[in-house]
């Protein structure tokens, strides 16, 4: 019996909201080391070995920090907004396949038929969080903080779903599990994945996932030089922590979408030309192990460009962020979708596919 059925559910998910904790932590610490190369200096370099434990000194802070509620502010939604945030953040990871198991199932904690569907849906969800957090604040800063990232998020989550659109039309399915096996092939390998297949697809939706995240560019929502801090300006302690959060999980969760969607997800290149041995040799349980390590490589690199663009790229104007994705990415992925479905109509009315 593999290892993994001796496994619990409940355990499983426990490991995996810990996770998310411990990779926000680390992303928080490669973000600082990351924008300090760029900027050519160190970092943080006094907590633990190379400012390693930097991150969870900050933590500690904002424990012990006093939890101030302004006056005014509904005090329920003010409490309940960055709880919900992070809630449906580390929701989302649960849907996701993180390896083929030797007996052809996916590892996940749930392998649901819609998954794609799940997860645009939860995602939408989230802009509640902001927008609840700017209203409940009874602020001015705040509340324009919530409004713009409301416009911002419906914005771009059109192109979003219409760049996942033209994936769902090459894998004829809205499982996530089906969508990565269907970029498996033995002789294109890396090729037959879809940031291949569907570059603009990938391209269309990489931007609108960064946009999702409210991350500069896109972090209009918080500008300070205008909003002070945006919808999280009347925020002290752990809730500001939950804020900040939520912001690295969705970043690490992004970069799990992307991969899963373009990245041939848990899928290592070529592996149709060896995977066989490794079952023939009753090694499958260390292949699915390679798989789980070459998913999170690939969604670790997702994150690295996430904050490449974030300490390269300066902030759009408000009006610029919009024309981006009304008259552009929408259009775009629209014509996207079109193609694609004239090019899989092709293949298979000449049997092609």
């Amino acid at each position: 019996m593999a290892f993994w059925e001796f496994i619990d559910l409940p355990l499983v998910i426990f490991g995996l909201l810990n996770g998310f904790l411990i990779t926000a932590s680390l992303l928080v610490y490669a973000e600082r080391k990351v924008s300090a190369f760029i900027q050519e200096r160190n970092g943080p370099d006094r907590v633990g070995p190379v400012g390693i434990l930097q991150p969870f000194a900050d933590v500690f802070k904002l424990i012990f920090k006093e939890d101030i509620v302004p006056t005014h502010a509904t005090k329920f939604i003010h409490s309940l907004a960055p709880t919900l945030m992070v809630v449906i953040a580390m929701s989302t990871g649960a849907l996701l396949p993180w390896a083929r198991t030797p007996s052809g199932e996916a590892l996940a904690v749930a392998d649901i038929g819609v998954g794609l569907l799940v997860i645009l849906a939860m995602t939408s969800i989230s802009v509640y969080g902001v927008t609840l957090a700017g209203w409940s604040s009874n602020s001015k800063y705040s509340l324009l903080g919530g409004l713009r990232s409301a416009a911002q998020m419906i914005s771009y989550e059109l192109a979003m779903g219409a760049a996942a659109i033209s994936v769902v039309v090459i894998a004829q399915s809205l499982n996530l599990f089906t969508i990565v096996e269907n970029q498996n092939h033995e002789v294109f390998g890396i090729f037959a994945w879809n940031w291949f297949r569907n570059p603009v697809g990938f391209i269309v939706f990489s931007v609108c996932a960064l946009a999702e995240t409210n991350r500069a560019p896109f972090d209009l929502p918080e500008a300070e030089q205008e909003l002070v801090g945006g919808y999280h300006t009347e925020y002290r302690g752990m809730k500001f922590g939950m804020f900040f959060l939520a912001e690295y999980v969705n970043l690490w969760v992004a970069g799990m979408v992307i991969s899963t969607l373009f990245f041939g997800g848990y899928l290592l290149p070529w592996e149709a030309l060896y995977s066989g041995w490794f079952l023939e040799n009753g090694l499958g349980g260390l292949f699915t192990f390679l798989q789980v390590l070459g998913f999170l490589a690939k969604v670790s690199f997702c994150a690295f460009c996430f904050i490449w663009i974030r300490w390269t790229i300066p902030r759009f104007k408000y009006n610029q962020l919009m024309n981006l994705g009304w008259k552009y990415l929408l259009p775009i992925a629209i014509v996207n979708i079109l193609v694609i479905g004239l090019g899989v109509a092709l293949l298979y009315q000449f049997g092609w596919a």
